[in-house]
């Protein structure tokens, strides 16, 4: 089974900057997509970034010139880079990956890691 490892989560105040990390093990499938969703409490989950295994990326409106995400195919990790941060963006962080034997496609979720930005 997949296992999605997270780290880099915190508490900074706004302005500040933090760089989540996913490392992807434990699967021989192919990982076309990995990226970010995060959930605030009472909020539905909503994706923050994403990147395909040929390099094409895709941000929420709400991060853009903000975030950037970067992926390691060899290594089957994927980085955000978080810069300028709001409150807003305090959430629960999810790494998440998409999966393929064709014609078959599975899905992955990591734990969460928590992101706090004060004001």
């Amino acid at each position: 089974q997949v296992q999605l490892v997270e780290s880099g989560g915190g508490l900074v105040q706004a302005g500040g900057s933090l760089r989540l990390s996913c490392a992807a093990s434990g699967s021989s499938l192919s990982i076309n997509v990995m990226g970010w969703y995060r959930q605030a409490p009472g909020k539905q989950r909503d994706m923050v970034a994403t990147i395909t295994s040929g390099g094409r990326t895709n941000y929420a409106d709400s991060v853009k010139g903000r975030f950037t995400i970067t992926r390691d195919g060899a290594k089957s990790t994927v980085y955000l880079q978080m810069n300028s941060l709001k409150p807003e963006d305090t959430a629960v962080y999810n790494c998440y990956a998409l999966t393929s034997a064709w014609p078959r496609t599975y899905d992955y979720w990591g734990q969460g890691t928590q992101v706090t930005v004060s004001s």
